[in-house]
């Protein structure tokens, strides 16, 4: 009786320990890689609104935090991204705005985009695919960045609608 046992301890540590575990761990370390060839790229700015936000050193963080989006390669190299982006975001949203874009057009962009930070580095922190995150947060950044654009290209007088009669 006890040979019986022995063997069927044996058998199952066998069985358990089979190739299609290997099978398994070779699909699981697939999903973890990131394409990132089909992502949007930064929408430009002009040079007028370039001039303005070079002298706004915490934009300029957060450039070089999205700009390392691009060259993520896995789902731990995102994470970490999004966490520096984050990090920039809260302190630009600190920082004192330039003058041109010290609105509520340009902040309330910029909780957009916090947003769908936010909500990318959820679906990571619950194993889910981050593609479709990751594309609306670049969206949302790309709008914020246009806005810089439509400010300074803008011709309308707002102080003449605003005035008081």
């Amino acid at each position: 009786m006890l040979k019986f046992f022995a063997l069927g301890v044996i058998a199952l540590v066998l069985i358990s320990c089979g190739p299609g575990n290997e099978k398994e761990r070779k699909t699981d370390t697939s999903v973890f890689d990131i394409s990132t060839e089909k992502w949007p790229k930064k929408t430009p700015i002009n040079s007028k609104a370039m001039d303005i936000l070079k002298g706004w050193p915490e934009f300029n963080a957060l450039e070089t935090s999205f700009d390392a989006l691009y060259s993520v390669e896995n789902k731990e190299d995102l994470k970490l991204v999004i966490e520096d982006l984050i990090e920039k975001q809260n302190l630009l949203a600190d920082s004192k705005y330039p003058e041109s874009f010290d609105i509520s057009q340009v902040k309330s962009r910029q909780k957009v985009f916090k947003t769908y930070v936010l909500k990318a580095k959820d679906y990571l922190e619950f194993q889910q695919d981050p593609h479709e995150p990751t594309l609306e947060m670049i969206n949302a950044y790309n709008v914020f960045r246009d806005h810089f654009n439509i400010i300074i290209n803008s011709t309308l007088d707002t102080k003449l609608i605003l005035e008081d009669e």
